[in-house]
């Protein structure tokens, strides 16, 4: 082979090479550039899952924000709703104790007088008698046909009984001023007897016997406790709303065993227990009776807002959850409920006996 062939092929091999030395350039220019979008890519595919974990962790804070904030509303509604109540009741109360209030009083008091102009003239009654023995026939014929001699025993009687409702009414009003606190809308020494005895009153009708329904029997074991620090017409609407339970509960019970055996009904004894202690600075108001009880699993929720196990129409479920926030907030004390189905149940109140 010549020189030149030589040369020539050396110079072919450098052109093949200087190619595939800029094709390998290239490749190396590629491949350091996939990488670089590799890297970018996994860099842009963290920070996606890291903003995701974040946005997540956000979505989870907001959730427990709403949840709170839903309780809140409930528990504001709730607080809206029984306000709206009491305060209807509150004017009601004032209503029936300003318009019953004077007509009783002008009645009893003049029921006195009415009494001793009766006796007066009875008294002359008898007096004419004495003197005319044997009064004309007409006279007489009149005398029988009134029968004096039972108008005379009865009258007096009679203005006794009118002198004693009156004093009930006055008893009542006393009982729905007493309950309801009007004058006493802030913290003030009260005797907690006191309001126990006119929240009994207010329901006395609910615990006399009806149709189908035993009377209720209630038993009163009180302690000797102090005149207490407290918000009077909230702890008295705390003791309606427990008590009207238990005579739902009572009710509920004495339905049950009628369809089981009127004999076992006949001798079921309703019974709703209240007991007063003072313990160290709690006083203690325990409230229990002998009715259907609750399950555990009830027991649970039943301070929840809305939470019912009654019928439609019967119960709204803010009885409980609103004698919760005023036991536990407004007067920093505990309200707890004990319970045995079929057996009976307890609520056991416990406020300080001085706040602080």
């Amino acid at each position: 082979m010549m020189q030149a062939d030589y040369e020539q092929k050396i110079k072919e091999l450098e052109k093949t090479n200087r190619i595939l030395q800029k094709k390998l350039e290239r490749s190396e220019s590629l491949r350091v550039s996939l990488e670089e979008t590799n890297e970018k890519k996994e860099a842009l595919f963290l920070k996606v899952i890291h903003e995701l974990r974040e946005s997540q962790k956000i979505l989870e804070d907001q959730s427990r924000d709403l949840e709170q904030t839903l309780k809140k509303l409930q528990a504001m509604q709730s607080k809206l709703v029984e306000s709206e109540k009491m305060s209807a009741l509150g004017i009601l109360v004032a209503g029936i104790a300003h318009e019953i209030n004077n007509p009783v009083n002008f009645i009893y008091g003049n029921i006195t007088y009415a009494a001793q102009y009766a006796r007066d003239i009875l008294a002359l009654l008898d007096c004419y008698q004495n003197v005319y023995p044997n009064p004309p026939l007409s006279l007489t014929k009149k005398l029988n046909s009134i029968d004096v001699e039972f108008i005379k025993k009865d009258f007096i009687e009679l203005l006794n009984s009118m002198s004693n409702g009156a004093e009930r009414i006055s008893d009542i009003v006393l009982s729905l001023r007493t309950f309801s606190r009007l004058d006493e809308a802030a913290v003030k020494k009260v005797d907690i007897h006191q309001g126990i005895d006119s929240t009994l009153m207010i329901l006395k009708n609910r615990l006399k016997s009806q149709i189908n329904l035993s009377e209720i029997k209630v038993i009163k074991e009180y302690g000797n406790i102090p005149l207490v620090e407290c918000y009077a017409g909230k702890l008295n609407q705390v003791l309606m709303n427990i008590i009207s339970n238990g005579i739902d509960a009572l009710e509920q019970k004495i339905d049950i065993i009628s369809l089981e055996s009127s004999l076992t009904a006949a001798s079921f004894i309703p019974t709703i227990k209240i007991s007063t202690d003072l313990i160290d600075n709690w006083v203690i108001i325990r409230i229990s009776d002998n009715g259907t009880g609750i399950e555990k699993e009830v027991t649970q929720q039943i301070f929840n807002p809305f939470f019912t196990t009654k019928p439609v129409g019967k119960g709204t479920g803010l009885g409980l959850s609103i004698s919760y926030q005023i036991i536990v907030e407004n007067h920093k004390g505990q309200l707890k409920c004990n319970s045995i189905p079929g057996v009976g149940t307890e609520f056991v109140i416990m406020i300080p006996k001085q706040r602080n």
